[in-house]
């Protein structure tokens, strides 16, 4: 850090501890006024500033929709700086039936869709606050809430609205912070509500008690939660994972075929229904699940309705296991109960919270009736002062006509002041003296219209007294008595149950996930594989359609079960797999797929030999290398679940130049006879017999002496009376090679070609 000097007026600060500080402000800015909702009413900053400028804008239920663009400006404007993005965004989630068990917000015009459609910009929708969000709303000008400055002090906010239903156990949220996040699922509003009521009748309610009334989240797209066992310990210690699965129904399907019908998706995809469903199509075009037919999206305005079409004669219980465990159909939601209380993030559980919210309607309803009790108090106080005036009305009409202004008219009614005011008698001075009105009570006298002194104006006057009498005596009693004050927070509560209230959705399970057996049925393939190296997997059918000409088109034709798998063998002394089901299906046509990109072979190796194992494991394999080693190997040595394996033993430099898949038979009845050509057209032939069987880690022995700068090209396997062999695609005749021992020198191989 460098020297700075006192007259720079320059302040020298240590760079950690800055940025220690400068990031703990940041963070505490983003825990209290960004990211968390508060415990009272459930709501992150952004969502009630934006539901206050609702308010401000008067959009209420019954008002007809504004432009999303309007509230998404004022709310900026006025409240939230933070970019119009983010505040529509938090506009149109508020919306949406598919998250929220009670949406905040009535939207009109394209918001988005389950399937994880967008919605439209902002200048295009409209909005207005819906019936859940006036609980919320309602008596904000009974002052029952604190105001504080916005963010340029030009305006007030709420800090907190004056939330009358437990908005965040019944709607739930989630938000990231730093070093914490949020995560708490939708409840079922009357569950809550019932449950708030069972505490404020049993403050020491224990928590198992209180699932009696909440058992387990209600997520509004409803679904199965598989692991009902372990939800007292989240509802307890207030974080923990629940399994959610989707609903499914079984129906029968065209052609002898069965359906597995999608009805409720779990509330992890909500919003995202169109990923499930992609997610289903890509494991049928991979071959994940032979058992599936079909899948398909029915959804409409009804509801959800995904077919998944199985073929038939298959197991749908085992597919089912293998959808839950695959895909999104089973899916786990991380439960976090966190929440701002007293401008600090703290975790909760299921009682804490509802005692939070309890505490918060505790305070709110003693402002909403100390706020009544006054309004009904100086009503009372005026009711009484034009009683008192009808009885002396004329009196009153005499000050008024003899008084020269009303500051003197309204003097002599509060404090008796006579001067200046004339009277037509002397003894109405002396009475005019006597009146002792509040100020309050002279203004509403001076105020007050001639037909008020009509007989049934007067006599409602009498009812009004009485009425503001009991209300009076109603407050009085509600606020020196908390359970009169439960007994009105509980009635209202009743009120939004009948109004909000509605049959669980999620099904509450324990149920054990069941491993999945994969179903292949077992049935020919043909695998085609072109001379750039390009292979497919065709089924018999497709392949007997195919012309001879298509299928001259291709060197190497595997005839195989589609439960088997591919052994390729190359150069470089490895032995690649690939499983059948993993190759593409296509037609005869079709290009197909590179080897390369099927296994982990390199681009600078080339294979010599394709066999299918069911074939490679009753047979024994020829090796010939280019420094002229040959060995005989057991196909059963190659029977490995790995995809790479190393097929022989190398020495540096050298390379396999051929590859031969023999049976048992041949070489114990002798046969056949190996023949061996070099670069420099030296031949060499003998008895298949005569080669060593050696293990796939040996190196082989020598087959063949070899000139300097010669090397093996190739190594085939005949019958000892065989009269040609094919090479580097011409016919040889195989008599020219004569019979050796091995370890010589070969013969000039002056190999006639037979046309």
């Amino acid at each position: 850090m460098s020297q700075v000097k006192e007259s720079d007026n320059i302040i020298q600060l240590d760079f950690s501890e800055e940025m220690k500080n400068s990031f703990r402000d940041y963070a505490v800015s983003v825990i209290v006024e960004r990211a968390l909702p508060d415990v009272r009413d459930g709501l992150k900053p952004v969502q009630r500033r934006i539901l206050y400028a609702m308010k401000e804008l008067g959009l209420s239920p019954d008002k007809p929709h504004r432009k999303s663009a309007r509230i998404v400006g004022d709310t900026m404007g006025k409240y939230h700086p933070h970019g119009d993005s983010s505040i529509y965004e938090a506009l149109v989630h508020m919306t949406e039936d598919y998250s929220l068990n009670t949406p905040l917000v009535d939207g009109h015009g394209n918001f988005g869709s389950i399937d994880g459609d967008g919605a439209a910009a902002m200048r295009y929708t409209e909005a207005r606050l819906s019936a859940a969000a006036m609980t919320m709303l309602e008596n904000l000008e009974k002052g029952l809430v604190e105001f504080g400055p916005n963010f340029d002090e030009n305006e007030r906010e709420p800090l907190v609205l004056p939330a009358m239903m437990p908005n965040l156990l019944i709607n739930g949220t989630t938000g990231i912070a730093v070093g914490m996040a949020t995560n708490i699922p939708p409840h079922n509003p009357g569950e809550v509500i019932d449950a708030v009521i069972a505490y404020m009748d049993r403050p020491g309610i224990s928590i198992q008690k209180l699932m009696d009334y909440v058992p387990a989240p209600d997520f509004p797209t409803g679904g199965i939660i598989t692991n009902a066992s372990e939800l007292p310990a989240i509802y307890e210690h207030g974080e923990g994972k629940i399994k959610i699965r989707a609903r499914t129904v079984i129906e029968k399907g065209e052609n002898g075929r069965t359906n597995i019908v999608i009805t409720e998706i779990p509330y992890t995809v909500s919003g995202n229904k169109t990923k499930l469903v992609e997610n289903l199509c890509s494991l049928v075009k991979e071959r994940v699940f032979e058992e599936i037919f079909d899948v398909r999206d029915e959804s409409s305005k009804e509801g959800i309705r995904v077919v998944i079409e199985v073929k038939k004669g298959r197991d749908i219980e085992n597919l089912l296991n293998g959808l839950y465990k695959k895909t999104q159909m089973e899916d786990t939601y991380g439960v976090n109960l966190l929440a701002i209380s007293g401008r600090q993030p703290r975790v909760f559980n299921l009682k804490t919270m509802i005692e939070q919210f309890v505490l918060f309607q505790e305070d709110l309803y003693t402002r909403e009736y100390r706020f009544l009790l006054e309004k009904a108090k100086k009503r009372q106080e005026i009711v009484e002062g034009l009683i008192k005036a009808t009885d002396v009305i004329d009196l009153i009409i005499e000050i008024i006509r003899g008084s020269s202004s009303i500051r003197q008219a309204k003097d002599c009614l509060i404090e008796g002041k006579t001067d200046g005011i004339q009277f037509r008698l002397e003894t109405s001075r002396k009475q005019a003296a006597t009146l002792l009105f509040t100020e309050a009570q002279a203004d509403a006298i001076l105020a007050m219209p001639l037909g008020r002194l009509i007989g049934l104006e007067i006599l409602k006057l009498h009812e009004e007294q009485e009425n503001l009498a009991a209300n009076i005596a109603q407050y009085e009693n509600i606020l020196s008595d908390v359970k009169e004050l439960y007994k009105v927070i509980k009635a209202r509560l009743r009120q939004y149950k009948k109004k909000f209230g509605r049959e669980r959705r999620t099904e509450l399970a324990d149920v054990q996930a069941k491993a999945y057996v994969e179903e292949v049925k077992i049935e020919d393939i043909f695998v085609c594989i072109d001379r750039f190296g390009y292979m497919k997997a065709m089924d018999e059918a497709a392949f007997t359609r195919a012309s001879d000409e298509a299928k001259q088109e291709y060197p190497h034709i595997l005839k195989m079960k589609n439960t088997d798998r591919i052994c390729l063998f190359t150069n470089l002394g490895n032995m690649f797999q690939i499983r059948a089901d993993k190759l593409p299906k296509c037609k005869i046509k079709d290009k197909g797929a590179l080897v390369h990109t099927l296994c982990r072979m390199s681009n600078d190796e080339d294979a010599l030999l394709y066999t299918a194992f069911e074939d490679l494991y009753e047979s024994m394999l020829l090796f010939a290398t280019k420094g002229g080693y040959i060995k005989l190997v057991s196909g059963a040595e190659f029977e490995t679940n790995r995809g790479q394996i190393a097929a022989t033993k190398l020495e540096a430099g050298d390379e396999v130049c051929g590859v031969t898949v023999l049976t048992a038979g041949d070489v114990l009845a002798g046969t056949k006879k190996v023949i061996l050509l070099t670069e420099k057209g030296l031949s060499l032939g003998f008895p298949v017999g005569e080669v060593s069987e050696l293990k796939k880690t040996s190196r082989g022995v020598k087959a063949i002496t070899l000139e300097a700068g010669d090397s093996l090209t190739f190594s085939t396997a005949v019958e000892q009376d065989a009269e040609t062999f094919e090479y580097e695609g011409k016919t040889l005749n195989a008599k020219r090679v004569r019979n050796r021992k091995r370890a010589v020198k070969g013969q000039k191989a002056n190999l006639e070609q037979l046309n």
